[in-house]
């Protein structure tokens, strides 16, 4: 299958009708206006989001990545990666992600690192696929 690989500018017509149904299905608390905020504050701190589409202009993946300096070496760090259902199991999400790895390569990063959560099993299954390894636990605190 043809798939074009694009990054999405913020405020532009598919960054709303193509990038955030697929971020508001891994997402679903987030509102169509959240969504808005949250992708022009993203974004303005680094945050790319780069789409898939098929040969007929249909979008079946999304990435949402940053590149980070860390103490353990600059990374590219991935905030979401979705596949569209109807489009899952067809190696969309595994060629998003290689590229990915070629972006990462090119911007001089040591690794790629994303935090999944701990009952996606599908999510893992597709990680650990793609080479990657559970290196760390994330902990987090909901501050009310």
């Amino acid at each position: 299958m043809e798939l074009t690989v694009v990054d999405i500018g913020p405020g532009t017509p598919e960054l709303h009708r193509d990038v955030a149904p697929l971020i508001r299905a891994l997402r679903p608390a987030l509102g169509a206006d959240a969504f808005a905020a949250f992708a022009a504050e993203a974004h303005a701190q680094g945050l790319v989001f780069t789409a898939a589409y098929d040969g007929r202009g249909r979008c079946l993946a999304v990435a949402t990545h940053r590149v980070l300096a860390t103490s353990r070496g600059r990374l590219l760090f991935v905030e979401d990666l979705v596949t569209a259902p109807a489009a899952r199991s067809a190696g969309i999400g595994g060629r998003l992600f290689t590229v990915l790895g070629e972006r990462a390569r090119a911007a001089g990063c040591v690794r790629i690192e994303l935090d999944s959560g701990t009952a996606n099993h599908g999510a893992h299954r597709f990680y650990h696929a793609h080479r990657m390894a559970v290196t760390a636990l994330h902990f987090g605190l909901e501050l009310k």
